[in-house]
């Protein structure tokens, strides 16, 4: 079976979102036109960990046994819950369309094992995974509903397409979509809006390192945040002097 691979962006935009984070990502592409982009349902299983890059997509539908026969390791070509890691490369994110279910566990220990020894950045399940304990440990950011010992197919849903649109969450993901993952969720970046997010993202997270820091110092809260036009130069003159400090 031939697996299509998805087209990557320069890494460097991954990095960058990174540095923005989810909450950063989600209030400017609102502010873009883009209502929601947050993957609902999906919650972080390993804290404190931000993440960004490429989605690779795979699509679970319902189980109907006459299309699907087989148990947990019979007939390699429709286990496309591993194909979808096959074309992985460092960096890469995988995002799984479960609908939502609770009793099959999309991924366990040995595959995400195996992804987070491609270098992967981590996985988005609409559903569970298995192992838990287990993949916990892994350096992999793993966002998931939850976690069951039941494999990916042993229940109500089976895979059935890799890098293909889909819905995760209620969102749209189109394969090689960006995604930037951490402690408030995952969000969804459209590759043609990246580099103007990353741009109004920047700004953003540099004007509120400087409100947090007066808002630390009991400063009015009417004033700092967001910034008005009483204390734009007073932020400016911060500015100046932060980017003679780091050369």
């Amino acid at each position: 079976m031939e697996i299509p691979d998805i087209k990557r962006p320069d890494r460097r935009l991954a990095e960058q979102l990174v540095q923005i984070g989810a909450a950063t990502a989600a209030s400017e592409l609102n502010r873009m036109g883009l209502r929601n982009c947050h993957i609902r349902g999906p919650v972080a299983m390993n804290l404190g960990r931000c993440v960004a890059g490429p989605a690779l997509t795979l699509q679970m539908v319902p189980k109907r046994e006459d299309m699907f026969e087989g148990g947990e390791y019979d007939n390699p070509e429709l286990q496309l819950h591993r194909h979808v890691m096959f074309p992985a490369q460092a960096g890469d994110m995988i995002v799984v369309d479960a609908r939502g279910d609770m009793d099959s566990g999309i991924f366990g220990e040995m595959m995400l094992t195996f992804f987070a020894g491609r270098g992967g950045q981590g996985v988005v399940v609409d559903g569970c995974i298995r192992d838990s304990a287990h993949a916990r440990k892994l350096d992999l950011g793993i966002w998931a509903r939850g976690a069951t010992p039941n494999y990916h197919a042993q229940t109500n849903i089976v895979p059935y397409a890799v890098n293909v649109p889909i819905a995760c969450g209620g969102t749209f993901v189109m394969p090689g979509d960006l995604i930037v993952a951490d402690d408030d969720g995952a969000v969804v970046v459209p590759i043609a809006l990246a580099e103007k997010l990353i741009a109004a993202g920047s700004e953003h997270a540099e004007w509120e390192e400087f409100s947090r820091m007066r808002l630390s110092q009991g400063g009015d809260l009417q004033k700092y945040y967001p910034l008005t036009e009483e204390v734009e130069d007073e932020y400016r003159a911060w500015r100046k002097a932060q980017d003679a400090a780091s050369g």
